[in-house]
C-alpha cells in the first residue's frame, strides 16, 4: 500500500497512526495538494489528502473511508466495534473530531490571506465551531478513559489528532484550560509510539 499525504495534515496523521497501531506495512509518499507537481487531483478529484493506493491500484479517500477500509483487512487491534450501532457511535465521535479539525484548517487558511482580504469575522466564526465541538467532545467523554468502549478506538485517535493539530497550528489556543476533561485522553495517546512517530513538523 501507498499513502499519499502531507506531514502536517491531521487527516493523514490519523491514517498514519492507524497503520502504525495495526503494524500494516505501507509506503509513505509525501505529496501536498498545494504543489504544482502534485499527483493528488489525478487520484482524488477533490484534491485532498490523504489518498491510499492499494496493491491492486485502487484509490481510497478521504480519511474516514480509508480508516474503514483498513478495518476490513482484519489487522489487530480492531478500532471499530463489532456491533453496527456501536460503530455508528464511534464514527460520530470521529466525525465531530474531524469537524473541529475542518474548522481549524479553515481558520488557518483565512489567517494566511493577505491584509485587506483576511476576515477576522470568518476566523472567529471558525473558532466558534472549534469551541462548540470541543465542548461537546468533553461532555461526551465525561470521566471515562475512552469515548466508546473499554479500549482505544477510532474516535479516540481522531480526537487526539485534532487536539495535536491545534497545538501545532494554534499554540496560543489553550484547549487544555478551556476543556480540561480532554487532557487525560490526549496525553495518554500523545505518549504512544504511533503518535510520537507521526508528530508533524512545525511551520
Amino acid at each position: 500500500m501507498k499513502l499519499l499525504a502531507s506531514l502536517t495534515s491531521p487527516y493523514a496523521r490519523k491514517i498514519r497512526i492507524i497503520l502504525a497501531e495495526k503494524a500494516l506495512p505501507f509506503e509513505l509518499v509525501i505529496d501536498s495538494p498545494w504543489e504544482a507537481n502534485t499527483r493528488i487531483p489525478s487520484l482524488n478529484p477533490l484534491g485532498k489528502v490523504p489518498v491510499l493506493l492499494t496493491a491492486e491500484g485502487e484509490a481510497f479517500f478521504d480519511s474516514p473511508v480509508i480508516a474503514g477500509y483498513l478495518e476490513t483487512l482484519g489487522a489487530a487491534p480492531a478500532l471499530l466495534p463489532a456491533g453496527a450501532l456501536e460503530t455508528v457511535r464511534v464514527r460520530q465521535t470521529e466525525a465531530l473530531a474531524d469537524g473541529v479539525a475542518d474548522a481549524a484548517v479553515a481558520a488557518l487558511l483565512e489567517s494566511r490571506r493577505p491584509d485587506g482580504e483576511r476576515s477576522e469575522r470568518e476566523i472567529a466564526h471558525q473558532f466558534d465551531k472549534v469551541e462548540r465541538g470541543l465542548a461537546e467532545l468533553e461532555r461526551r467523554l465525561g470521566h471515562r478513559p475512552w469515548f466508546n468502549g473499554d479500549a482505544m478506538q477510532l474516535g479516540d485517535i481522531a480526537v487526539a489528532v485534532t487536539l495535536g493539530y491545534l497545538d501545532l497550528r494554534f499554540p496560543d489556543f489553550d484547549w487544555r484550560s478551556r476543556h480540561p476533561g480532554l487532557q487525560p485522553l490526549a496525553e495518554r495517546l500523545f505518549a504512544r509510539a504511533s503518535f510520537a512517530a507521526t508528530q508533524a513538523p512545525a511551520g
